[in-house]
């Protein structure tokens, strides 16, 4: 009966992750992701290795990429319980405020379960393990907020308890910003977070969460100058990663650096376009609108006003999406709004229109009932 379980729940896993995935694999360039050591037990040292790398990924919110790198991962090393723990952390998204679908959740239990079956190695995987776990338990009885506040709780005891974990601070930081109430304006919890990853990223100035972390942490007008070596530095080191090419631009962005934010968000729309057309040529990237979105203000702030216009006119033509995110449908929507107002041309800005809702719906022309909530910084 365990084996029957175990590959009902195998299957299950593989069909969603390449539904997921897709054709997400290595590509024929050289991939540049970061430097992650993230010590787990497993014999081979492929599965070491590949393990970084996936880490490296989820630490650049890079999820499907992430998600299909973990299950790779069950291939080549099935008792590799931590690859277990990749896919589930793959479904959780706090920074972007997605509370995970159903069928993410069933898939995080289903690879939970695998990890306990094959097999835990040692007390601190247990503890990885056992936090993730939070985030999928009584998901009908417990709002999502308090969940994720107490697996911030299990990571701050997985720092006290392991102290020379630098991943565990790493996620920890991570859990603090997300939870961090946006009613308190002294940041409180994002200083501390920033505290921890500026340790961190003293000893490991590769590493693609620390500097990704810091730019989230910093992203508030009184703060963003403290992210801005982060900033310098995160597209430096996890290049093949749309949304690390796009990130430095949070903190550009709050400090004026209109020619930075444009640089590095054309380096990202060109990125994920790319990507985006591995899968299906047709499709417009959600990292590519919104990278135009940030690049649309730049241009009007430095009076560019043809260039922005040639954006928002490129709006026209997206007829799919790889991703029906809130990133993408803030992007459709505030492009040509910031084009109106920024110009003060307040005739355009009351004859503007949606016509964009058909890109969120199913095929069967059902919207998705998904909540993304208003947080267009923090992505």
């Amino acid at each position: 009966m365990k084996k029957l379980t175990m590959c009902i729940m195998a299957i299950f896993i593989v069909v969603l992750c390449m539904s997921i995935a897709g054709a997400q694999g290595h590509g024929a360039m050289k991939e540049e992701v970061g430097e992650v050591h993230f010590r787990i037990s497993s014999d081979r040292p492929e599965t070491q290795a590949e393990f970084n790398r996936a880490v490296a990924l989820l630490y650049s919110f890079a999820y499907g990429k992430a998600l299909k790198a973990f299950y790779d991962i069950t291939l080549l090393d099935p008792k590799c319980a931590m690859a277990y723990w990749g896919i589930a952390m793959s479904h959780f998204h706090p920074i972007w405020e997605e509370v995970p679908t159903p069928a993410q959740v069933k898939a995080s239990l289903a690879a939970i379960k695998n990890a306990r079956y094959v097999g835990i190695k040692t007390e601190r995987e247990k503890d990885y393990i056992d936090a993730i776990e939070i985030i999928y338990t009584d998901v009908e009885k417990t709002e999502y907020r308090s969940r994720v506040l107490k697996f911030e709780e299990a990571m701050e005891r997985m720092c006290e308890k392991y102290p020379d974990d630098r991943e565990a601070k790493v996620i920890y930081a991570l859990t603090l910003d997300a939870t961090a109430p946006k009613s308190d304006k002294t940041y409180a919890k994002q200083k501390k977070a920033g505290e921890i990853l500026l340790k961190v990223f003293a000893e490991q100035p590769n590493h693609p969460g620390v500097a990704h972390y810091i730019i989230h942490a910093y992203d508030y007008p009184p703060l963003a100058n403290l992210g801005l070596e982060a900033a310098r530095k995160y597209a430096r080191i996890a290049p093949s990663v749309a949304h690390a090419l796009h990130m430095p631009s949070h903190i550009f962005v709050r400090l004026g650096l209109w020619g930075d934010n444009i640089e590095t968000n054309i380096a990202s729309a060109k990125a994920g376009l790319e990507y985006a057309q591995q899968d299906n040529p047709n499709a417009s990237s959600f990292d590519a609108l919104h990278a135009w979105d940030y690049i649309t203000y730049g241009y009007l702030q430095q009076a560019r006003d043809k260039e922005a216009q040639a954006l928002v006119d490129q709006l026209r033509d997206v007829r799919q999406l790889d991703r029906p995110n809130f990133a993408a449908a803030y992007a459709l929507a505030a492009m040509p709004a910031r084009f109106t107002i920024e110009r003060h041309d307040w005739k355009a800005a009351a004859s503007l229109k949606m016509s964009i809702p058909h890109l969120f719906c199913t095929g069967s022309g059902v919207c998705s009932k998904r909540k993304y909530h208003n947080r267009q910084s923090r992505h």
